[in-house]
């Protein structure tokens, strides 16, 4: 292969025929806790899935907040969190907005200086640094977004939200403008290092439909992500959208506002539903089931790659693979399987 990684992920993205389908496996923090030693030889062993791993990169043992059992924790924007399940994020459980009384007091915090949930006030020259050395190597660089749809039922509780959508109170649209004018001081600042890519995370899918339906999301969720995106897209960055669920009704309103990758999951969308919805338009970074990896045989596993390379994959491009063990009852020798089947299917 002669293309850098870096080259190799834009002419993906752009349709530009790449030399092969990138592709990544991921592990929670649970799996390696199970799989530790096996994993950590698995990576080792397959440099061009984990070209970047390291011997004892992961302790499985040191778990960062809303990731230890027990633990609840106030993030930056007020949002308190619990864990039931070490290893995995947990959720939140008190949310800063539940009454809109507290919206006209409610300070969101500086994205320039805090993260989600850490103490330490972000030092833009380290990461400025970092990514310059990336640039130096010939890395692809990026940098994230934050969240988004999924932002705001952390603020305002799930339940909350979804009567907002069917009461349409004046509180939501300002709260999406503000959460929008927040993120744009993000980005700006990503492009102003001039990253390859933006990731923003926004779940806005359930297991068979969206979260809310396709008219209120063209109302009042697209307009902030053509904002967001088109601001990113005017300076040829890319945008990098982690959504999970059934989102099959809004993928051509995602391609409008600008989005350059998403990552449909397998379940949820179908392998029928991705081809036609995403082939040949909108790059994407197929999730693969791994709702079913636990139950699944490791042949039914590389079937399944397969079956989403033979479909998807074009000449020109536009096809990620992502394989995520996010629990603790995978069996290794499938765990084995969809890394080998990558190297298989996704490399010449």
């Amino acid at each position: 292969m002669t293309l850098s990684n870096r080259e190799n992920w834009l002419r993906t993205v752009e349709f530009r025929y790449p030399e092969w389908i990138p592709c990544s496996v991921g592990f929670a923090l649970l799996t390696w806790k199970i799989h530790g030693a096996d994993l950590e030889r698995l990576c080792l062993d397959h440099p061009r899935i984990f070209p970047e791993f390291e011997p004892g990169q992961v302790d499985p043992d040191d778990l960062p907040v809303v990731y230890r059992p027990g633990e609840t924790f106030r993030d930056n924007w007020g949002c308190l969190w619990y864990n039931v399940q070490g290893g995995l994020e947990g959720q939140v459980i008190e949310h800063p907005l539940e009454d809109w009384g507290a919206l006209d007091t409610y300070q969101m915090p500086d994205p320039l200086v805090w993260e989600e949930r850490g103490r330490t006030p972000k030092d833009w020259h380290i990461i400025e640094q970092e990514i310059q050395a990336e640039k130096d190597q010939g890395k692809l660089t990026g940098g994230s977004g934050g969240r988004l749809f999924d932002r705001l039922y952390f603020l305002r509780g799930w339940e909350n939200l979804m009567a907002d959508f069917a009461l349409e109170p004046p509180e939501l649209t300002r709260l999406i403008d503000m959460l929008m004018e927040n993120s744009l001081r993000l980005v700006d600042k990503w492009l102003e290092l001039g990253v390859d890519h933006i990731g923003f995370h926004t779940d806005i899918g359930t297991q068979k439909a969206l979260m809310i339906s396709p008219a209120s999301f063209r109302k009042y969720i697209k307009p902030m992500f053509s904002t967001i995106f088109q601001r990113v897209r005017a300076t040829g960055t890319h945008v990098y959208l982690s959504s999970d669920g059934h989102l099959l009704e809004i993928v051509d309103d995602l391609v409008e506002c600008g989005v350059s990758v998403h990552d449909p999951q397998f379940r949820a969308n179908t392998l029928d539903g991705i081809v036609k919805a995403y082939k040949g338009k909108l790059c994407a970074n197929v999730d693969l089931d791994r709702q079913g990896f636990a139950f699944m045989t490791p042949a039914e596993i590389r079937e399944q790659i397969k079956q989403v390379v033979d479909e998807m994959a074009l000449p020109e491009g536009g096809l990620m693979v992502a394989g995520s063990v996010w629990d603790a009852n995978t069996p290794f020798k499938n765990i084995e399987a969809i890394v080998e089947a990558m190297e298989d299917y996704c490399f010449p």
